[in-house]
């Protein structure tokens, strides 16, 4: 097993060498016979994983045995260079064994356990949640106690198929190895460099219970988010429909349920893009004040304000969403057959009163208003762009705090500006009143002002000194302390902002 560390640190540099390497390929295009130097690699499992992984290692300059219960129907789904056989002939000869196979199948390879001894296994399994929360021992362990002689090794099941074929800039290049034999891990820390990928060290075989939750994951930071997105959607959706829809048809008996699909939706969004947007930013209003009040950076915040805090980058491309769907719906509007309607039903009126329809106020106030929902816009898809890690990572912390929090103000002073002129002075006429219930958008001015008013306040000298020195190590009493929490689980709730 010496010779394959030594083989897999000289390829460690080949990062982004091509799926296929050249000197494995002939001229007809197809995979020619690996080198008889290279590193030998067995897998167990004939699945699409397995010929994912065969392809990579191929191509990363591995001589790869594959181990299948039927040999001949199999082979011809592997690249010609590697050598689909039996599984009892698979694992004879590599020091190096993959386990493409589900958990229910490991007991089928205890027959093997004599062959296998000594060697390094390596399970790329992944539980469905059913499984995961039915059994309490990971996979990995399971294996590693059906066979206690060999070095059982968790990787490679957070990398999917097509990432293993299309290569690790098309996926996520991590690669979370835990194991309980230092020796066993460094060897395959050295093949996932070898493959193109970077390996994670996740510590002893106990942590596999935590790497095989990863894939089961769906969007865990998203959910609180999404959550206060549709809660919002919902509130606003129904006040809009009471005010256009419900009141004409009360009031005046007009039928303007036609307005559900698209003109209450539009309605909307909008207000659901600003009120999230003014969210991302009212938390750190928040925990300034409360630093103020505290006179010191080094006690925790509340559970609840350190989690809003975390959850303001989803927060936000939300918010960008909502104003992206918002513009694409307004761009629809000419295009529906009620508002068609309602323009030549404009025009014969105007033609039958002989009156000229032409408010110079109205058109000062649509050509701002349009103008600056498009600014606003604007710089929401910049902070949306910039929130990319590829784009985040090639900034310094001066340019990313810049765009995010500067431009993001702009931004919600762009976007209050845009409300501002929408309203323009429909807040004082009674008639917009419908049913007692305030216009839509003086509602959600609301918060958005408390934040601009409270950003304006902290630039005042008094607060903004105070604040500075607080956040570089200053404390009201004149000493300073380090209190950080004794337990894990509150240090990794701790905020850093």
């Amino acid at each position: 097993m010496s010779h394959l560390p030594v083989v897999a640190t000289k390829m460690s540099g080949e990062m982004d060498k091509p799926l296929i390497s050249r000197r494995l390929v002939d001229s007809d295009g197809s995979l020619a016979e690996a080198p008889s130097e290279a590193p030998k690699v067995g897998i167990l499992g004939s699945g699409d994983f397995a010929r994912s992984l065969a392809t990579r290692l191929v191509s990363s300059g591995f001589s790869v045995v594959v181990g299948s219960r039927n040999p001949k129907r199999t082979a011809g789904l592997f690249p010609s260079s590697a050598q689909v056989t039996l599984r009892e002939e698979a694992v004879s000869s590599p020091e190096v064994i993959f386990l493409a196979v589900f958990r229910e199948h490991y007991s089928s390879l205890c027959g093997l356990s004599d062959q296998l001894a000594g060697k390094i296994l390596v399970d790329v399994s992944n539980p469905t949640e059913q499984e995961h929360l039915r059994h309490r021992e990971s996979n990995a362990e399971y294996l590693a106690s059906l066979f206690p002689t060999c070095m059982v090794v968790k990787a490679f099941n957070v990398i999917s198929a097509w990432t293993l074929q299309a290569g690790p800039r098309d996926g996520n290049r991590q690669v979370p190895i835990c194991s309980d034999q230092p020796e066993a891990k460094r060897a395959i820390s050295e093949m996932v460099h070898a493959m193109g990928f970077m390996p994670v060290d996740m510590g002893s075989l106990a942590s596999a219970r935590e790497v095989e939750a990863m894939p089961l994951r769906l969007l865990p930071g998203w959910k609180v988010p999404a959550l206060l997105a549709l809660g919002l959607f919902v509130c606003f959706y129904a006040y809009n429909f009471i005010r256009d829809v419900l009141h004409p048809y009360v009031q005046e008996g007009k039928n303007k349920f036609y307005k559900l699909p698209v003109s209450v939706v539009n309605t909307t969004l909008p207000c659901v893009a600003y009120v999230l947007l003014s969210l991302v930013y009212l938390p750190g209003v928040l925990a300034a004040a409360l630093q103020l009040r505290r006179g010191t950076k080094y006690r925790r915040f509340p559970d609840w304000l350190d989690h809003w805090l975390q959850h303001r980058k989803q927060m936000g491309l939300l918010s960008f969403f909502c104003a992206a769907l918002h513009a694409g719906y307004s761009f629809c509007l000419p295009l529906l057959r009620s508002h068609r309607y309602e323009l030549v039903n404009l025009a014969v009126k105007q033609v039958a009163n002989k009156s000229h329809l032409w408010v110079e106020e109205e058109v000062w106030r649509m050509e701002i208003y349009v103008s600056l929902g498009v600014l606003a816009l604007g710089t929401l898809s910049l902070l949306a762009v910039t929130s990319l890690p590829s784009i985040a990572n090639s900034l310094n912390w001066r340019e990313f705090s810049f765009v995010q929090s500067t431009l993001g103000f702009v931004a919600l002073v762009l976007s209050t500006l845009h409300t501002l002129t929408y309203g323009w002075t429909r807040a004082f006429e009674e008639s917009r009143y419908k049913f007692y219930l305030p216009p839509t958008f003086t509602l959600t001015l609301l918060v958005p002002c408390v934040v601009i008013l409270a950003k304006g306040l902290f630039l005042l000298p008094c607060f903004s000194r105070r604040l500075a020195k607080i956040r570089r190590g200053w404390e009201k009493d004149g000493a300073v302390k380090f209190a950080l929490p004794t337990d894990h689980i509150l240090v990794e709730k701790t905020s850093h902002v």
